[in-house]
């Protein structure tokens, strides 16, 4: 195996002899116009909903007077695929029978309006090999495991698959959900994230869908939900195995028909959003357990990628750690270049004999650490944390003893630089998740937003530091 530079990435070239690709398959069907003005014309989608009608914003534009603006749709359901009508004027037909939905087989033709179409299922097998390239978009990683994983998003990224991420804590599943979306076509779209499990249970449901004026007590105006904000573009479903088993129902309905009913309202609203959910829970035990329906397990998981814990990609601490000297926002001299541009290999070492079990997330933090305390461009093993060098713990930078105060009030000081300091390491740590943090420190969710008023730290000045 070789490298080479190519481009903003490190290449490698890797044989192909004795190595077994993964198989992916995407389904697809194929709709041909069988008569009238469109005779002939085909369309090859790997949608799992596909509307059709005069409107031009239906996946499928017929042009025929006797077929409504919004006709009818083709809904993917598990194997199958589900012919729907939806409410149109003159009717959709099966072997001239007029169908509120059916199932369909194939080479099955249907007619809508005066228009037949023949409906073929097919799909494409796709043999996937490592990229590569040693990153994609945010993600760095040279092992086998991350070209694999990299494979497969270069593959299903430019589609609008539906994807569940799965993995530990801090091995990057936003920063995956991420990537999908700016190498998709909807890249200049809105990417809108929701945690599943930051929400309080009461508020889920109108953050998801929506709510009307008045429709609880506190919804003093009318807000769109998630969905609606994210139309046209992607809509990653943070912690998914967090979501409350009473609204999974809700939430595979507004899946499957494309539309969310805000709270409070009884109409619908249409939205366009690819879905992206990520877990760090083995979501086939949830089911098993009753915790996790079943049929919206299959939902998301049209395309599976387990993302792999820091300890099985050690190879990969190198190149992090130099991504991250060039991003972290405490690094950097007046000219904007990086203060510390690299580590000894003691600390190298170090780091790759450590079991990370914060993963990529705790490496960020680790290495943020250091720079702080690092004296010259190179990270020593003193500027580690105490359980990565094995020294005693270093003085809180900055810390200052107050001598010639009350002893009451010098400990209040103390204290409350202590307070600070571990509140940002925690939340740092914890992707700035208020909730998991909490649960982390075991001490309450309130305590942490206490503790943030009080020390004036804002969640979103934090968030643009890491960034």
């Amino acid at each position: 195996m070789t490298d080479q530079a190519q481009g903003p990435y490190r290449v490698t070239q890797i044989s192909r002899l004795d190595y077994h690709p993964r198989e992916l398959q995407i389904r697809k069907v194929r709709l041909v116009v069988e008569d009238g003005p469109q005779v002939g014309e085909e369309w090859v989608l790997e949608k799992d909903l596909i509307r059709l009608g005069t409107k031009e914003d239906n996946d499928l534009i017929i042009q025929d007077k006797t077929v409504s603006r919004y006709h009818a749709e083709l809904f993917r359901d598990g194997q199958d695929v589900l012919l729907r009508d939806l409410g149109s004027t003159n009717g959709t037909y099966v072997d001239g029978l007029r169908v509120r939905e059916i199932y369909l087989k194939p080479n099955t033709v249907f007619r809508i309006g005066d228009t037949p179409v023949r409906f073929e299922p097919t799909s494409e097998q796709l043999q996937i090999y490592p990229t590569k390239y040693e990153q994609f978009g945010e993600l760095i990683g040279r092992s086998l495991k991350m070209r694999e994983v990299f494979g497969v998003l270069e593959k299903i990224a430019p589609t609008d698959i539906t994807v569940i991420i799965q993995g530990d804590t801090g091995t990057g599943k936003e920063l995956v959900a991420r990537a999908i979306h700016t190498h998709s076509r909807r890249a200049k779209r809105p990417f809108v994230v929701f945690d599943c499990g930051a929400v309080p249970e009461t508020l889920i449901e109108s953050e998801l869908f929506g709510h009307e004026k008045g429709s609880f007590t506190g919804a003093i105006m009318t807000r769109p939900g998630v969905f609606e904000t994210a139309h046209g573009g992607t809509l990653f479903l943070d912690e998914i195995g967090e979501l409350p088993i009473d609204l999974q129902p809700k939430l595979l309905r507004a899946l499957e028909q494309r539309e969310v009913r805000r709270v409070g309202s009884n109409t619908t609203r249409k939205f366009d959003a690819r879905v992206v959910a990520a877990t760090n829970r083995d979501l086939t035990e949830e089911v098993a357990a009753g915790r996790f329906r079943e049929d919206l397990y299959y939902r998301l998981a049209v395309v599976q990628i387990v993302l792999p814990p820091l300890k099985e990609r050690i190879d990969d601490v190198a190149p992090l750690v130099k991504h991250f000297l060039k991003r972290i926002a405490t690094n950097r001299k007046a000219d904007g270049t990086p203060r510390v541009r690299d580590i000894s290999e003691d600390v190298l070492d170090r780091l790759r004999d450590y079991h990370w079990p914060g993963n990529v997330r705790e490496l960020y933090n680790a290495v943020e650490r250091a720079c702080s305390f690092a004296e010259g461009d190179l990270i020593m093993l003193e500027d580690l944390p105490e359980h990565l060098s094995g020294s005693r713990p270093q003085a809180i930078k900055g810390l200052h003893i107050h001598k010639n105060l009350p002893f009451k009030d010098a400990k209040e000081k103390v204290v409350e630089l202590f307070e600070r300091e571990y509140l940002v390491e925690l939340l740092k740590r914890n992707n700035l998740n208020i909730s998991q943090a909490a649960r982390e420190a075991q001490i309450d969710r309130k305590s942490i937003t206490r503790l943030l008023k009080k020390h004036g730290i804002r969640i979103h000045a934090l968030k643009s530091d890491r960034e």
